[in-house]
């Protein structure tokens, strides 16, 4: 293929892909909600998880996403520098958005401050996101692909902590945005964590561990036990699936950290609804993919 064939064949594959996670949610939060709806007593919440059920056969039957608020697209990129389109993923990655807003559909929510004109195909100044990562000397590239929708992204919040404050003051103020907000975001939530010297690493954190699959666990044991009492605490609250009250309330918490200054701890929280629409796709250097989160895309194949 030449490098204008390559360029449109993986706009296709990335606009067909961000379509199908609008549409399915990821294997592991289906396999999630199902053990939540059979550990649940509560009647009322049973019925919640049923109907969430009966949403996601209803999208995958009509073709339609999973929720009207299909979000701002967001990319988290680790891109080999040999990949040869590389120079190119930027422009495809733009385009790939356009392409999905028209023909999967996706409303179109993104927005241009100040002039308050809404640009009708999800792409705009700075958008969509893109965080990158170059990995040296590798011809692959990985793209996590994630819908943020206004519901889930209301609660979240950043700020920077005394350092007397300790981890007890990173789980209060996990709890605090909990308790306050939380409810916008439909629950149960994926919760993720960020902790850091400053409140831009915190945030950034805080969205890149939405990536993690549910039931994952940060490596570094400490970080998992906070992960374990803070997912144990949040449930304890019983606000339920769609704050009506139950046993569960998030899907699970996701740590992500880095060193911090002395003299701070930077704290970030950032929540991911019951329709969690989270990608992953890699690609070789001849665009064969594969994904980890979607055995049912075959695009191509």
């Amino acid at each position: 293929m030449t490098v204008e064939e390559k360029k449109n064949r993986l706009t296709d594959i990335m606009a067909a892909f961000i379509g199908y996670t609008a549409v399915h949610l990821p294997d592991d939060i289906v396999s999630k909600l199902e053990d939540l709806r059979d550990a649940e007593d509560d009647p009322a919440a049973r019925s919640i998880y049923d109907m969430m059920f009966e949403n996601m056969r209803l999208a995958s039957q009509l073709g339609r996403p999973s929720c009207q608020d299909t979000g701002l697209v967001q990319f988290k990129i680790e891109c080999g520098s040999r990949f040869p389109l590389i120079h190119q993923l930027k422009d495809i990655l733009h385009d790939a958005v356009i392409k999905a807003t028209a023909e999967t559909p996706l409303r179109p929510n993104a927005v241009e401050p100040f002039d308050e004109i809404n640009t009708g195909n999800n792409t705009g100044t700075g958008a969509p996101a893109l965080f990158w990562d170059i990995v040296p000397d590798d011809e692959s590239c990985s793209i996590y692909t994630y819908l943020a929708g206004g519901g889930c992204s209301l609660p979240g919040h950043a700020m920077v902590l005394m350092p007397g404050d300790g981890y007890e003051g990173v789980a209060r103020f996990v709890m605090d945005r909990i308790t306050s907000y939380c409810l916008n975001a439909c629950p149960p939530l994926l919760v993720g964590v960020g902790i850091a010297g400053s409140i831009e690493t915190a945030a950034l954190l805080s969205k890149h561990a939405l990536l993690r699959p549910a039931g994952s666990h940060n490596p570094n044991k400490k970080a998992a036990e906070m992960e374990k009492l803070l997912e144990d605490s949040i449930n304890a609250v019983g606000i339920g699936p769609q704050g009506l009250g139950g046993s569960s309330s998030v899907l699970g918490v996701n740590i992500e950290y880095s060193a911090r200054h002395t003299a701070t701890i930077g704290v970030a929280v950032s929540f991911g609804c019951w329709t969690h629409r989270r990608g992953h796709i890699t690609f070789d250097s001849d665009l064969g993919f594969i994904t980890d989160t979607h055995a049912g895309f075959t695009y191509g194949l």
